[in-house]
């Protein structure tokens, strides 16, 4: 999964980076230094800056738009970095390639307020919690501009996946903007399971139909990205996006700051769709583990991560922080989804390298709409 941002909270990762190492080299080297690499705008640079206060580490903080970038970057090794933050379905992958610190207990305090619901729905992924420490979590669905949708599609109530996986209903839509994400994992599940299919299936030719599927509804697609969809619904630039509920949220934000008549919606389809989770994890390689501990436990304090959704409009996994998020985000289904709706939420397992392979050789097609 994702997570970004507002425009007059807009972090631009190169300048604290560019600060961050010169800071470094102005102290000959001798300034401890956190290496962070999370998904785009998923953190209030505020926080980062009440880190370095507290603690006199400075944070280089660079960013990554998909899973897959992430994982190749790790599993290749020698990243430099102390912080990674990959998605539930990733973590075993990561933990058989040996890729990952199992984390030292005694240094996390602040596990104690874990939500041990959330805790258990990590168990296939992390048994016992070892390896990583839930951070947000999230839906897919669809976001959509409110007033343009309905000029195309009068009458039709956004409510299923039919708007944007029947080649006829996307027909309507291309000449306002449509956004699918580059994610292939999470875009296969969702597809699988609209087509009646295991979201986490193991056989190839369930894939192959729901290739033959994208790749139908290619031509009215106008960017296949993971962050770029945001400022694009935001803007009137894009009138209907799959992505990530807080990325959604935030781009309603975003044009809500804007006071350009814009409005977003989101929707989690009546016929189910993908819960995530994304972790913060240590890799093996780390180079300042003693800061990725601080770092750790500092967000896990309820004040702080409280702060980190109100700033994502992101569900965090810390129960004692759920009083102070925002009333509006932890009373809004779309964040925090009712029991009716979570029962129609999946998770997305891992696959193995074999099939891995063969997924992403097949989302090539999608890419490139042959």
């Amino acid at each position: 999964m994702s997570g970004f941002s507002g425009p007059t909270r807009r972090w631009t990762a190169g300048v604290l980076t560019a600060a961050a190492l010169a800071l470094t080299a102005c102290g000959g080297g001798k300034t401890p230094t956190l290496h962070i690499y999370n998904w785009s705008d998923y953190i209030d640079p505020a926080l980062l800056d009440e880190f370095t206060r507290e603690t006199g580490i400075k944070v280089v903080y660079d960013t990554f738009d998909s899973n897959e970038m992430l994982e190749t970057k790790v599993l290749t090794g020698g990243t430099g970095y102390d912080i990674v933050a990959p998605s539930n379905h990733n973590i075993p992958r990561y933990v058989t390639a040996g890729a990952l610190t199992p984390l030292d207990f005694s240094k996390l305090p602040g596990r104690k307020n874990l939500w041990p619901d959330l805790m258990a729905r990590m168990e296939p992924f992390d048994p016992g919690g070892k390896y990583t420490v839930p951070y947000m979590w999230g839906t897919m669905g669809i976001g959509f501009n409110t007033a343009e949708i309905a000029k195309r599609l009068p009458g039709v109530t956004i409510d299923s996946w039919d708007v944007v996986f029947k080649p006829e209903n996307l027909a309507k839509l291309k000449d306002c903007g449509v956004y699918f994400l580059d994610a292939s994992e999470d875009m296969y599940a969702v597809t699988l399971n609209y087509l009646g299919k295991d979201p986490n299936s193991r056989d190839i030719a369930d894939y192959e139909a729901a290739t033959n599927l994208l790749v139908s509804l290619r031509p009215s697609i106008t960017k296949i990205h993971s962050s770029e969809y945001i400022n694009a619904l935001a803007n009137g630039d894009a009138c209907i996006a799959i992505g990530y509920s807080g990325d959604i949220l935030q781009a309603a934000t975003r044009a809500e700051e804007a006071k350009n008549g814009v409005e977003i919606a989101y929707v989690i389809p009546k016929e189910g769709s993908q819960v995530w989770f994304d972790v913060f994890a240590i890799p093996a390689d780390a180079p300042n583990k003693d800061a990725a501990y601080k770092f750790l436990d500092y967000m896990l304090r309820p004040q702080v991560i409280a702060r980190a959704s109100n700033y994502t409009e992101y569900a965090n996994a810390n129960l004692p922080a759920t009083p102070l998020v925002d009333e509006e985000l932890r009373d809004n289904p779309n964040v925090y989804p009712t029991p009716e709706v979570f029962r129609r939420l999946f998770v997305t397992t891992t696959k193995d390298q074999t099939l891995l392979q063969q997924v992403n050789g097949l989302w090539t097609k999608v890419m490139t709409g042959r």
